[in-house]
């Protein structure tokens, strides 16, 4: 049972559809990526991955150097997530469009955030990253991305720039599977 996460006006965001990723919608001429992948079971996996997606645990535990105004992610925050090393490191602005938080109620739900490229980054669109526990306990990670390079520079290297989101997609799998084991 999806619940209604808490939206913000959003300042300087650069794409349509803001906030299109809670829902899975994409906007016209935007490349999508969506990935799910089966963690375990029970609610202690829900809980763990979902308090680490909240704390940006995801995005650490990817490779990403984070530099976040909030401890916690909720509408509004902003954060800048970097990969590389010296001249050769890449930030990526953006601002946290919709959250959605785990329930004290038992039963099926899911949690989690969506964020919003801001002017700097290399691509313009939205990503989120939601966890999600079924009636049954069994619980998905879900990564749902909307993306066109920002300008004709990152156009240029599309290639690259979508190997690149693929292997980051990946590294948040490991770490979303690090979480639910107990391990971070």
């Amino acid at each position: 049972m999806r619940q209604p996460g808490r939206k913000t006006k959003h300042m300087q965001l650069n794409y349509p559809g803001i906030g299109f990723t809670e829902d899975g919608r994409v906007p016209e001429g935007y490349r999508s990526v969506v990935r799910e992948e089966y963690l375990g079971e029970g609610r202690d996996v829900y809980l763990r991955v979902a308090h680490g997606i909240l704390g940006w645990q995801l995005q650490r535990l990817a490779g990403l150097r984070v530099r976040a105004d909030a401890a916690v992610a909720h509408p509004g925050a902003r954060v800048v997530s970097g990969f590389g090393a010296g001249p050769f490191r890449l930030d990526a602005p953006c601002e946290v469009v919709w959250v959605r938080r785990p329930t004290v109620a038992a039963g099926a739900q899911s949690a989690g955030f969506g964020y919003g490229t801001l002017p700097g980054h290399p691509a313009r669109g939205e990503e989120s990253f939601e966890v999600a526990i079924d009636a049954a306990g069994r619980v998905v990670l879900r990564i749902t991305a909307f993306s066109r390079p920002a300008n004709w520079f990152y156009a240029a290297g599309a290639l690259a720039t979508r190997a690149a989101q693929r292997y980051v997609t990946s590294r948040y799998i490991e770490g979303a599977r690090t979480l639910a084991a107990g391990e971070s």
